[in-house]
């Protein structure tokens, strides 16, 4: 899907209103991790240097459509302002007098940041005249939020329909990855796929039928489909009401003859915390009493060895409870082995971003996308009205 960018269009001296994604954690009234903003620095850097005037515009939290104190855009404003290096003005609101007037008093390179858009009950509902108003500020609307592409509110896809819309460059960036991995993947293309539940992932499973050569499963949802196989999964975490879709997804891998690979031996705890009982099993049977927290032996070294094979990877969802550093192996030895590998790597989805960060692997994927529940719908097969409303070239 070629989409017209910031780089396309003669932005000197115009107004440009940039949907960024500026949702970070707040602690003592100060940003703890500036991940996202950062994100965000490459499309507005670029239009500062062009000599754009920058209206940013983000959610932050869920104020549900009030004010609320705690979730004022102040602290944002704070840290982007030393991250940039010079002023970053924050707005009293999104609409309205005042807010026009600061925008009209721009000048080349000025940046405002509007207040909390969710602080209005009307970009939920993505209201047209609240969307109106918002693109009376701009001559152009860029989108670069892909953590908020697949929602319909007023700030992501109502603007669009007022304003000429681009993309920005960490928006391009995420089209251009999954456009890689969804439409002209490399092969052997193996999609890693983990996590508590296969609920979560049956749109996933389904569109990628199509498209990759293994899958690589992981994580509870990996008790489903061994139960499914005729395999004792003990007290793990089970989905009774998925056993039948798990049996035909691996009766159309095997018709297919997609490498489908579950866990051939587990790592087994009487309970989920960091002082349990734990155990190996040897086999794919899990007993009565115990809970798979995480893939074994030698599953790890089984998972190693496709992964190296693979050209391009994409990963969604840990191998085991990883936040408890005695069950995380798993994910670990997998998440270093798709660092070290040569394959092109797309990771997304929050549980997985964080496992890559806490082992220090995240300069070694080329893809680490922003958005979880946005990825996860373009994995679907799903089109996000927040990409959608991007002109074509």
């Amino acid at each position: 899907m070629a989409k017209l960018s910031i780089e396309d269009i003669n932005i000197r001296g115009k107004k440009l209103l940039i949907r960024v994604d500026f949702n970070v954690p707040l602690k003592e009234g100060k940003v703890a991790d500036d991940t996202r903003i950062k994100s965000a620095l490459p499309t507005i850097k670029y239009a500062i240097d062009k000599g754009a005037k920058i209206i940013l515009v983000s959610h932050l939290g869920r104020p549900k459509g009030k004010f609320v104190e705690e979730l004022k855009m102040e602290p944002v404003a704070d840290k982007l302002s030393k991250l940039l290096g010079r002023k970053v003005t924050k707005a009293p609101g999104c609409i309205g007098e005042k807010v026009k007037k600061m925008v009209e008093e721009l000048k080349e390179g000025d940046i405002l940041l509007l207040e909390n858009v969710r602080f209005y009950p009307e970009e939920e509902k993505n209201d047209p005249l609240f969307a109106k108003k918002l693109s009376e500020l701009a001559d152009y609307f860029v989108q670069d939020a892909f953590g908020t592409a697949h929602r319909a509110h007023a700030s992501t896809v109502g603007v669009g329909k007022y304003l000429p819309t681009v993309a920005g460059f960490l928006m391009k960036k995420e089209i251009e990855y999954f456009d890689k991995a969804l439409k002209s993947p490399e092969s052997p293309f193996l999609a890693i796929l983990g996590g508590a539940k296969v609920s979560d992932k049956i749109g996933v499973l389904e569109n990628l039928l199509n498209k990759v050569d293994s899958f690589l499963i992981g994580g509870g949802m990996a008790y489903t489909f061994l139960k499914a196989k005729g395999f004792g999964v003990g007290d793990s975490l089970l989905e009774e009401e998925k056993i039948n879709f798990a049996k035909d997804i691996l009766k159309k891998t095997k018709e297919k003859q997609i490498g489908f690979v579950l866990p051939s031996d587990h790592l087994i705890a009487k309970e989920i915390s960091e002082d349990a009982r734990i155990s190996f099993t040897s086999d794919e049977n899990i007993p009565e009493g115990w809970k798979g927290v995480d893939i074994g032996k030698k599953s790890i070294i089984n998972a190693k060895k496709i992964i190296s094979r693979a050209k391009m990877i994409l990963w969604n969802g840990p191998m085991g409870i990883f936040e408890i550093d005695r069950f995380s192996e798993g994910t670990k030895e997998v998440a270093l082995a798709v660092a070290n590998s040569s394959a092109l790597s797309i990771v997304g989805g929050g549980d997985t971003v964080r496992a890559v960060k806490k082992f220090n692997v995240e300069n070694k994927i080329s893809h680490i996308s922003t958005g979880g529940g946005a990825s996860l719908e373009l994995l679907e097969g799903k089109e996000l009205p927040g990409i959608k409303i991007i002109q074509d070239k």
